[in-house]
């Protein structure tokens, strides 16, 4: 799926400030202009909650984004990743292909597959191995990308198994993988959306999911 822009940091709440307003306004911000509802974990879920980013279309049109539960993970040296504990929720709005907003060219549809592309490769902006040298990172991370790619785009491979999640209280089928760096689901919901998310640390056996009733509860 395409997106040209972002509001917010990659991967974690902004802290520094633009034209005098605070980041963490302007990331809110970029949340409220969606036209779909976001999702994250449900109730269930009473740890911490954090906004991470929104990815916009060509005109400015809010096309997903991701809410954040748990520990903010980091791929410190210094943070151990068996330390940390995190879920993240991709909403993706559900649009068949269409023009771009500016006519210049056309836009693909979203699926379940963009769902699992996006959870799939932001769990890989956590996960590269800390210790790893960073002029081979870029080589590591195009070819995991490109791994997690193919993954999303074959959901009936045998790299997914079936799993059963509660969505607004509503058994939802998702497809779920795991790895040696987490682990990835994607499904749709019943409200225009598709949900896809990532986690290490916590099971995802035991989420569920529901929109977010107020989006500036994260910030």
């Amino acid at each position: 799926m395409e997106t040209t822009s972002r509001v917010g940091a990659d991967g974690a709440p902004d802290t520094g400030t633009a034209e005098g307003a605070p980041a963490a306004r302007l990331t809110v911000d970029g949340y409220l202009q969606a036209p779909f509802p976001w999702y994250g974990l449900d109730e269930a879920f009473t740890g911490p909650r954090w906004l991470m980013q929104v990815g916009t279309a060509a005109d400015g049109t809010v096309q997903h984004g991701s809410t954040g539960h748990g520990d903010e993970p980091s791929v410190r040296s210094d943070v151990g990743e068996d330390r940390q504990r995190f879920a993240v929720v991709v909403t993706v709005a559900s649009s068949p292909v269409r023009r771009s907003g500016d006519g210049t060219g056309v836009l693909d549809a979203t699926t379940v597959s963009s769902a699992a592309w996006l959870a799939g490769s932001g769990l890989l902006a956590y996960t590269w191995p800390a210790q790893m040298d960073h002029t081979l990172r870029d080589d590591w991370l195009d070819q995991q990308t490109e791994t997690a790619f193919e993954l999303a785009d074959d959901l009936d491979g045998p790299a997914w198994s079936a799993l059963s999640l509660p969505v607004d209280g509503v058994p939802v089928a998702f497809h779920y993988r795991e790895s040696e760096f987490g682990w990835v689901l994607a499904g749709s919901a019943h409200s225009g959306v598709h949900i896809g998310a990532y986690g290490r640390g916590m099971s995802a056996y035991g989420l569920g999911f529901s929109a977010v009733g107020d989006i500036t509860s994260y910030a």
